[in-house]
């Protein structure tokens, strides 16, 4: 920070602002433009916002000389030193200081209201760079200090996991000892592939998924096929698929 304050930055220049007297406040409830006889402004001039380290500086100055009739300096914002009246967007109580100590409060307005809001934006702007200075230096003091990543799970926390189950493609239909194949595993002691299907989906009479019971051959045109009772068919969707895997072997090779 300290090389930083071996200069001065302008952070925002608006070449007309009007000057008002300010009367002393009678309560709490904060300052009125319409109070300050508008249509009689004190002086108008030049405004600039300059900087220097973290202090903010609102300059009054001549606009053909640049004479300086007023200076603010701002320690934050916002503060006491720049406050908004409560009746318009367009005007501000500004506390400026000579050399000898001595400060005042003005109004000072703006004729444009995109200058007024350029003239909040900037204080806005240059103190919310100075917290963010002083929020890196502290960190890098203190690194234990910074915040921390916490990945891990709170008590009584849960996750919620959506497996998908694959099922069988629609066109997955062969007969045992045919040209066309299917990627399945090999089962020992299946050689029958409508039977390594039916193992694989569940068939199987040590499995628990459905009696061995329910299970029987059906013959259509002369080709055995693997079929399941009634009541299995309505508690699971995938069954029918089954009945496309033809075999030409026994019904022992379920029962």
């Amino acid at each position: 920070m300290a090389a930083e304050e071996e200069y001065e930055s302008v952070l925002c220049v608006k070449p007309a602002v009007l000057v008002y007297r300010v009367p002393p406040r009678a309560s709490n409830r904060g300052y009125r433009a319409a109070e300050w006889q508008l249509d009689q402004p004190a002086w108008s001039g030049r405004l600039r916002i300059t900087a220097k380290g973290s202090m903010a500086f609102i300059k009054l100055e001549d606009k053909t000389s640049g004479e300086l009739f007023a200076q603010a300096p701002v320690e934050q914002f916002p503060g006491i030193a720049v406050e908004s009246v409560t009746d318009s967007s367009r005007y501000f109580v500004i506390r400026i200081e000579d050399g000898n100590g001595r400060r005042a409060f003005i109004g000072v307005g703006f004729v444009d209201r995109g200058d007024a809001f350029d003239f909040n934006v900037a204080l806005q702007d240059h103190f919310k760079w100075v917290r963010q200075q002083s929020e890196l230096a502290r960190q890098a003091q203190d690194p234990e200090q910074g915040r921390k990543l916490d990945l891990g799970f709170k008590e009584g926390q849960t996750i919620k996991l959506n497996i998908a189950v694959r099922a069988f493609p629609a066109d997955s239909s062969f007969s045992c000892g045919g040209t066309r194949k299917r990627l399945l595993p090999e089962i020992p002691g299946h050689e029958c592939r409508a039977e390594q299907a039916a193992l694989l989906a569940g068939f199987c009479r040590g499995c628990g998924a459905i009696p061995a019971s329910q299970i029987r051959p059906l013959g259509l045109g002369g080709k055995t096929t693997l079929g399941v009772s009634p009541p299995a068919v309505g508690y699971l969707g995938f069954i029918p698929k089954i009945k496309q895997f033809g075999c030409q072997g026994s019904s022992s090779h379920l029962i």
